[in-house]
């Protein structure tokens, strides 16, 4: 499988493709590598994104997942650039409780590209899987203007 290492403002972020599609994007870098048209892609996107042109990825993804897990991430990528909803509010739509749409978001598989950043507690931020924890959802937040008065 093919993957590119990203050097970005929250650290370096590791992307894999295969199959054709971004399988997972984590923080936890491996030091796999190889070579595509795809990571050459998603390597621009995401830096697009870090230089704040771009709001939107347009990349083939793929949750390798049970479909419980591609459904938490469906509603998580339908969210706005810039926006947030509670894990209440998805669980609402997924008939499910918050506590298992919060597992959910913390097995995303491809942080970032499906933005879980921008799903947030009833009260406060709630978790984040990706780079550094919390504070790493802290920085994504800013740097879309989704912090509101919670950050």
């Amino acid at each position: 499988m093919p993957a590119r290492t990203i050097d970005t403002p929250t650290g370096l972020s590791e992307i894999v493709e295969e199959g054709g599609a971004i399988t997972r994007a984590t923080w936890q870098v491996t030091g796999a590598r190889g070579e595509s048209p795809l990571l050459d892609e998603a390597d621009a996107q995401i830096t697009a994104y870090f230089q704040g042109k771009r709001t939107r990825f347009d990349l083939p993804l793929r949750v390798v997942a049970d479909p419980f897990q591609r459904r938490v991430c469906a509603e998580i990528a339908a969210i706005p650039h810039g926006e947030t909803r509670t894990y209440g509010e998805i669980a609402a739509r997924l008939g499910k409780p918050a506590q298992t749409v919060g597992r959910g978001c913390g097995g995303n598989p491809i942080p970032l590209l499906i933005p879980c950043h921008r799903v947030l507690g009833a009260t406060g931020l709630g978790g984040f899987s990706g780079g550094a924890g919390v504070e790493t959802k802290v920085w994504l937040l800013r740097h879309e203007g989704a912090a509101g008065l919670l950050i």
